[in-house]
C-alpha cells in the first residue's frame, strides 16, 4: 500500500531527506542512447542548474546531489525558519519565480495599492505558499516538471517522463546523513562513470573539491558547519575535510572492490561516528536499496516513529545492525 508523503517527510522529525527520481522511458533521461547513438548528456547540467537555482527560491538547502543516466539524487535540507521570516513581498517575489500567483498577488508585486480586505486575502493566500516554499514534495514537483517540459519539448513527443512518485528517506541522525551524502556522492564511481571523486561530474562533491581547493565552500551547497559543539552554526554537523577524506577512501576502496581488505589507514570521522569500516563500505554500496523511508540508529528510528504516529517500521533492524557503534570503538 501506497504510504501518504505527510507520513514519510515530518521536518520535526529530521530536516535532511534523501530523495530520489527515476526516468520512466527507456531513451535516457541523460547520457547515450546505445540503440540510436542519440546523445542526452546536456540534459544532466539541466537538472543541476535547476537543482541548485531552485534552492535559492526555496526554503530548502541542497546538501549533496548526484546527476546519473536515468535517475538523479539529491539530499535536501528544509529550513522552517528561514521561510517563517520571508515578509509579504519575499514571500510573493520568491513565489512568482515559480507560478503566475494570482490577479492581487501580480497587482501587489507592481506596486499597486490594495485595501485592507485585498491585503487580508493575498496575506491568506501567501500562507500557503509559505507552507510549499518549505516543502519537499513541492520542491521535487517543481523540480520534475520544468525538466519533464524541456525534455518532452525536444523529443517531440508527449506523455509521462519520471515515474510517479519520487523517493524519499528521511535521515535522522548524523551517521544516516554522512552514510547517504557519500552513497550519492559516490554514485559515480559505482557506476564507473568516474575514476575519483573529482572527476565525478554533475555531482555535489566535485563542485565542494573545486571550492576547497580555493579555501572555500560553494555558496550553492549547504556548507559543512564543523564537528557537533554549542553553539552550533547553521550547516552540515561535520568537518569538510573529514567528510572529503571519507569519501576519498571509499571511493579507492570501492574501485579495487576487495571486500575482505580494509586499510589500515581508516578515516579518523568512522571512528568519531562509531561505525565499523566494513558496515561502512557496505552502505557505500546499498544505501538506497537496503533501506526504507527512515533510516537512523534504531533509538533513533522508535523516536521518529512516536512523532509520526506510527507503531513500526520497516527496515530497523537492519539499521540497528549497520549504524550501531562499532565494536572496536
Amino acid at each position: 500500500m501506497t504510504v501518504p508523503r505527510k507520513a514519510l517527510i515530518c521536518p520535526d522529525t529530521t530536516p535532511y531527506y534523501h530523495c530520489v527520481s527515476r526516468c520512466v522511458r527507456r531513451a535516457f533521461l541523460c547520457g547515450r542512447d546505445e540503440r540510436t547513438g542519440q546523445s542526452f548528456e546536456h540534459r544532466r547540467q539541466w537538472i543541476e542548474d535547476r537543482l541548485l537555482a531552485l534552492a535559492q527560491v526555496f526554503a530548502l538547502d541542497v546538501c549533496g546531489y548526484a546527476v546519473m543516466s536515468n535517475h538523479y539524487h539529491v539530499v535536501l535540507h528544509i529550513d522552517r525558519q528561514r521561510a517563517a521570516g520571508w515578509d509579504l513581498r519575499e514571500l510573493t517575489e520568491r513565489w512568482h519565480q515559480l507560478c503566475k500567483g494570482s490577479v492581487l498577488s501580480q497587482r501587489f508585486v507592481r506596486g499597486e495599492a490594495l485595501n485592507s480586505a485585498e491585503l487580508a486575502r493575498l496575506a491568506e493566500v501567501a500562507e500557503t505558499w509559505r507552507s510549499r516554499l518549505a516543502d519537499v514534495s513541492w520542491f521535487m514537483r517543481m523540480m520534475n516538471e520544468s525538466i519533464a517540459r524541456e525534455a518532452n519539448r525536444e523529443d517531440q513527443c508527449t506523455g509521462r517522463f519520471w515515474e510517479g512518485r519520487f523517493k524519499s528517506q528521511a535521515l535522522l541522525d548524523e551517521r544516516a546523513l554522512v552514510a547517504c551524502l557519500a552513497y550519492v556522492d559516490l554514485n559515480p564511481i559505482r557506476a564507473q562513470m568516474a575514476e575519483t571523486p573529482e572527476e565525478s561530474a554533475h555531482t555535489s562533491v566535485k563542485r565542494r573539491i573545486a571550492a576547497a581547493k580555493q579555501g572555500e565552500q560553494p555558496q550553492s551547497l549547504f556548507p559543512f558547519a564543523g564537528n557537533p559543539r554549542e553553539p552550533m552554526p547553521e550547516g552540515i554537523p561535520l568537518r569538510l575535510e573529514d567528510y572529503l577524506a571519507l569519501v576519498d577512501w571509499t571511493g579507492r576502496a570501492l574501485r579495487e572492490d576487495k571486500h575482505g581488505a580494509i586499510s589500515d589507514r581508516l578515516p579518523p570521522i568512522l571512528e568519531r561516528l562509531q561505525i565499523d569500516p566494513r558496515n561502512w563500505l557496505y552502505l557505500s554500496r546499498n544505501f538506497e536499496s537496503r533501506f526504507r523511508s527512515l533510516v537512523g540508529s534504531a533509538q533513533s528510528i522508535r523516536s521518529a516513529c512516536e512523532q509520526l504516529g506510527k507503531h513500526w517500521a520497516q527496515g530497523v533492524r537492519e539499521c540497528e545492525r549497520f549504524f550501531s557503534p562499532s565494536p572496536t570503538s
